[in-house]
């Protein structure tokens, strides 16, 4: 997991934004591992010659744009030394010669060119972006940055010599810090994390420059290629150390070929539409007990991320883009995050709902709790919540994994429960992402967290059901099983989301949906169909833009739609409660309505419910 926190400013802050860290272990060979370098390092950064060239031909229309590109080429130029090593100078005559854990990077002295004169030069021809001040320090720091780099090649390969291998040559040559003073001065990681300015673009980029100073806590301009034979013993000598156990697992693995022999993937499979479809569940003419929705409650996380503040952590493996960018593209102003665990927000929805219902614990004969964030497995979540909210025993306490698509899941599964139990079934829906997405440009623009609760009890005899129909859709192309990965090994386990694949699958089921609802009749004996007597449509609030132009090209005009995703961001099986109840607040659901309520997501799942929801159960 990687959480966010809170720095002096009361703001939220990534860091695993700026200091690169990658998870070695996922990798099983050195192309693995240099793929995602190419991916984070590689493909975002131009070169110094291009640099350069894009100076030659006025490309750059202010210092900002300059310092970026000189930033992210700096990320590269030392790509494996910041993600495998640490940097410990230490005197020759103290190095250890035969450890296997110990590495002596071999360097060699290269013609820096005028390649740092000419930034230099083009940079003061340039008029500050934003602030002159600030611009200029974190030039100063890169600058130097890269003036030592221009003498010496220190970062040219991702296995580095051990002390050993290296002695191995005495004319080769090691990189020697000069008068090396061991109190120089760092920037500290509370430096780093607490950095504040008024432009979101030059936080980010000031803590970049640090991050990147701080890689090397000495004199810059005292450093040398010195050469294995002449060094005596007082000399200060740069060596790596694995930056953790399993960096030095990974450097280890990549010297032994692996015995373990490889599966082969099985052979692509042509797929093919069942000879009939499960049509859509009318819980009138199938169940005897008809549902009546008692409660409902929802619980968002507590600390507010704008897109101002994504734009403040970018990270420097992300393309710019600035805070009207991320609405344009999403209809997101702001997501949501929690402090607390995932099971204590999910309680927390849990008693609401059954606050406002009324009921007591051992009413219930069932408690469902879907999630596609949840890291609890034993005891599950659901279980979990049973017996925190008291009660002794119920027919079932499970959980259930259908990411976006939760909700409408959850509630087939508890009319089915109900007409076997006859007793109100609890349904929780939440999802962690804060500390799940990680340096994912993508997912980190949609994702939030918050947890939602219904209570589903049996209505009175002869009452008819709040929930009229659903219907429930899985599988597809692998692409669009897989357009939304977690855990993924590719992209350092965190959450992942693939939008071309994403938008096929929603276009496929939204089309299905609107087939269906038109086919329907209207279920109050009138003429038309069911989705004629929709009255409002609440989506799973995947990406305001995206379901919005794919509603419009199904069919429904985009008034019909209610969106909260601009505040509380995509939240998966929770979004379509916590749109309910925000809909009850925002004026837009006053009296009982029939809504139509689809869901789709990762698995290539897709599902909705068309129910009548009142104000009155809102929590």
């Amino acid at each position: 997991m990687k959480r966010f926190v809170v720095d002096r400013h009361g703001r939220i802050v990534f860091p695993f934004n700026f200091f690169p860290a990658l998870d070695v272990s996922v990798f099983e060979g050195l192309d693995q591992f240099e793929a995602v370098i190419r991916r984070d390092f590689a493909d975002k950064a131009r070169t110094q010659a291009e640099i350069v060239a894009r100076l030659d031909t006025g490309g750059y229309a202010g210092r900002y744009e300059l310092l970026r590109d000189l930033a992210t080429n700096l990320f590269w130029a030392n790509r494996y030394l910041m993600t495998m090593y640490d940097k410990r100078p230490t005197r020759w005559r103290d190095v250890p010669r035969r450890r296997g854990d110990v590495f002596l990077p071999v360097v060699a002295p290269i013609d820096p060119g005028p390649a740092s004169a000419v930034i230099e030069t083009g940079y003061r021809s340039l008029s500050p972006t934003w602030d002159a001040a600030t611009e200029r320090a974190i030039f100063g720091l890169l600058i130097e940055i890269l003036k030592n780099r221009g003498a010496v090649e220190l970062d040219a390969h991702a296995i580095v010599p051990t002390v050993a291998e290296a002695l191995g040559d005495r004319r080769a040559r090691v990189y020697e810090i000069s008068a090396y003073d061991p109190d120089y001065p760092r920037y500290s990681y509370d430096d780093v994390v607490g950095y504040r300015h008024r432009v979101p673009e030059l936080e980010a980029l000031m803590r970049h420059a640090m991050v990147l100073r701080r890689e090397f806590p000495w004199n810059l301009e005292g450093t040398r290629c010195a050469a294995l034979k002449d060094l005596r013993g007082d000399e200060v000598v740069l060596v790596l150390h694995p930056r953790a156990a399993e960096v030095s697992r990974f450097l280890d693995r990549m010297k032994t070929p692996p015995t373990r022999a490889r599966s082969n993937p099985a052979p692509a499979v042509a797929h093919r539409r069942p000879p009939t479809l499960v049509p859509p569940v009318d819980v009138r003419r199938r169940f005897t007990v008809m549902p009546r929705v008692e409660a409902l409650a929802a619980c968002r996380g507590e600390r507010v991320c704008t897109n101002e503040d994504l734009v403040r952590n970018a990270a420097y493996c992300w393309s710019p883009m600035t805070a009207r960018d991320i609405a344009v593209k999403t209809g997101i102003e702001q997501r949501t995050y929690t402090d607390m665990e995932l099971e204590e927000l999910s309680l927390q929805a849990a008693l609401q709902a059954l606050a406002k219902c009324g009921r007591q614990p051992e009413e219930f004969g069932a408690v469902l709790f879907c999630s596609c964030t949840s890291t609890k497995a034993m005891p599950s979540v659901a279980a979990w919540l049973s017996g925190r909210l008291g009660m002794l025993q119920t027919h079932a306490s499970c959980d259930l994994i259908a990411a976006c698509a939760g909700l409408p899941y959850a509630v087939a599964e508890a009319i089915r429960l109900l007409e076997e139990t006859r007793r109100p079934v609890l349904v929780v829906a939440g999802e962690k992402f804060s500390d799940k997405i990680g340096t994912v440009r993508a997912s980190r623009m949609l994702f939030g967290d918050a947890a939602a609760a219904l209570v589903i009890g049996p209505a009175p005899a002869g009452a008819p059901p709040d929930v009229e129909v659903f219907q429930t859709y899985a599988s597809g192309p692998m692409s669009e099983v897989e357009s939304i990965i977690w855990p993924n090994p590719d992209f350092d386990n965190n959450v992942t989301v693939y939008g071309p694949d994403v938008r096929a699958l929603v276009k496929r089921y939204m089309e299905q949906m609107i087939a269906e609802l038109t086919a329907l009749p209207h279920p109050d004996g009138q003429g038309g169909s069911l989705l004629d007597a929709i009255e409002l449509v609440v989506p799973h609030q995947a990406n305001k833009t995206m379901v919005t132009a794919i509603a419009e090209a199904a069919g429904l005009a985009p008034e019909r739609l209610y969106f909260n995703i601009e505040r509380v961001g995509n939240t998966s099986s929770a979004s379509i409660p916590l749109a309910l109840q925000d809909a009850v607040r925002d004026g837009v659901l006053t009296r009982p309505m029939r809504i139509f309520a689809p869901g789709f997501g990762a698995g290539a799942v897709g599902g909705y419910i068309v129910a009548r929801i009142g104000p009155g159960i809102v929590a």
